[in-house]
């Protein structure tokens, strides 16, 4: 698994000043490694105090299911592209 980023670790110092179980911090912070996934959690956590640990699972599952849309997304566009350049230009330049 990558390395937790910079935002990962606030995020979990974040949840242990809430309270929460240090292996669950540890968990969620893994599956949180990026600076994008992490300040997500972190700016949701900034609207909710107190929450059960079943929201910030459930909170974490839909920010990775985002997280992926958005990689699926981005892989489509780039296909496209491709094609695109592929039907104006032919073999030629498809390749690149």
């Amino acid at each position: 698994m990558k390395e937790k980023s910079e935002k990962s670790k606030e995020l979990y110092w974040m949840l242990l000043d809430r309270g929460y179980d240090e292996g669950f911090c540890d968990l969620v912070t893994k599956n949180l490694n990026t600076d994008f996934t992490a300040g997500r959690m972190m700016g949701y956590l900034s609207y909710h105090s107190n929450l059960p640990v079943e929201e910030i699972a459930d909170e974490m599952l839909s920010i990775l299911s985002d997280r992926e849309q958005i990689m699926k997304k981005k892989e489509l566009e780039a296909a496209n592209a491709k094609w695109n350049l592929f039907l104006r230009d032919g073999f030629g330049d498809a390749e690149e």
